[in-house]
């Protein structure tokens, strides 16, 4: 007997036929649990007591990558704040890029609507050191730049999406001010803290829902704890589909590590077996782009495969690899020597590329996608064709599983 499954593939779908050995593994899809005025309620009993003392409040927003139903909520909380007595003037945005590219007029509207227009927004630029001031350093060695403007403020308000990251344990909350407002240098100095020079490689426990051994989280840590104005952090918990569903308001780091308990329900697979073969969708448009979004459901859907064994993901790739510090450390022969290259200067998405050649030497890894074939030989991946995928899954029917949303699934 087998099961009919369609898989997401960019913006359309692919349909596959499995054996209904096949296990399937999938996320919980948080429902809707937004109400108006709790949140009125939660957001304003975070405020500080000296509100009306603020002459200057800072709201965080992340990018276009990372967005967090902006348009709809961003004007409850302003409705609170000038209700409670802040004025327009008062009030000013950063947009969190990191080190990713700045938005056009055009996107910024589409993300944050009308009150783009409205409001003072300024686009954070990561490698304009004039902004920062130097607050001191991490016991890792990481500098800490933080923006003199952001420090100019009596209240920062941080607004976006929390979610599983592959190697800070959580994105989102304290991401926002760092990396998303951080100098480019410090950045890449702390992001190398995913490479454990001692062992020789990658840092295990830089991993996706691991904070307290992650060297790189305990570093962002560290970071946030010098930034030591007023916060309120809202945490939005999102669905499969990118509908924010939960508004979780706090104060203080203890409040997030809160919030990243009330996301594992959701995404956080609850058995811990590895298969011969797991067959992946990323989980469509935008998560398969590009390589550099496919890499998250490539990372969360090999630790579900057993060593040696293989893993099939359906990734379209319409747009390639998406970065251009990515496929340079392919050039080097084996993962050893491009961990020498970037454990003397990390950059980009080089900790990817390192991530990729760990799991290739693990394990087997197809993927069905438009992506170039020499690419795809490059990275150490085989792009595979229908007759193949059939003998796999005809190969491996008893030990095999399937993921739906790899993107968002980790174990």
């Amino acid at each position: 007997m087998s099961k009919h499954i369609e898989l997401k593939y960019g913006k359309s779908f692919y349909d596959i036929e499995l054996p209904d050995t096949a296990e399937t593994l999938s996320i919980f899809d948080p429902t809707f649990q937004i109400h108006g005025e709790k949140f009125a309620h939660d957001f304003s009993s975070h405020l500080p007591e000296n509100l009306s003392a603020c002459q200057r409040v800072s709201i965080v927003v992340a990018d276009k990558t990372r967005r967090c139903d902006y348009k709809i909520y961003l004007p409850w909380i302003l409705d609170i704040l000038h209700q409670k007595g802040i004025e327009t003037q008062q009030v000013q945005f950063f947009i969190a890029y990191g080190t990713h590219a700045r938005q056009s007029e055009k996107e910024c509207q589409a993300a944050y609507g009308d009150i783009y227009q409205k409001y003072r927004f300024i686009h954070h630029d990561c490698n304009d050191k004039s902004l920062f001031t130097l607050l001191g350093k991490t016991d890792r060695g990481t500098n800490i730049h933080v923006r003199k403007d952001l420090l100019e403020s009596d209240l920062i308000i941080t607004f976006g999406a929390l979610s599983h990251h592959y190697f800070a344990g959580y994105g989102g909350g304290r991401k926002l001010l760092f990396p998303g407002l951080g100098y480019r240098p410090d950045i890449y100095q702390n992001h190398g803290l995913f490479l454990d020079k001692d062992l020789k490689e990658l840092s295990p426990g830089c991993r996706p829902g691991n904070l307290g051994d992650n060297s790189l989280a305990l570093d962002l840590k560290q970071i946030d704890d010098v930034i030591e104005t007023q916060r309120v952090s809202i945490h939005g918990i999102l669905d499969s589909k990118g509908k924010v569903c939960r508004l979780i308001v706090g104060n203080t780091y203890a409040d997030f590590l809160k919030a990243c308990s009330s996301l594992d329900p959701f995404y956080k697979a609850a058995a811990k077996n590895q298969y011969e073969l797991v067959i992946a969708s990323c989980g469509g448009f935008p998560k398969d782009i590009n390589f550099i979004q496919v890499h998250k459901a490539i990372n969360n859907a090999a630790m579900f495969v057993k060593d040696k064994g293989s893993l099939i993901v359906f990734a379209q790739c319409s747009d390639g690899i998406g970065s251009d510090t990515f496929i340079e450390y392919f050039n080097y022969p084996d993962f050893s020597q491009a961990f020498d290259i970037l454990q003397k200067d990390y950059k980009g998405n080089g900790g990817t590329a390192l991530s990729m050649m760990a799991k290739t030497d693990r394990i087997k890894i197809f993927l069905k996608t438009d992506m170039d074939d020499k690419i795809c030989h490059k990275i150490g991946v085989k792009k595979i064709k229908d007759p193949t995928i059939k003998t796999l899954i005809k190969t491996f029917q008893h030990d095999m599983a399937f993921i739906e949303n790899a993107s968002l699934l980790i174990s």
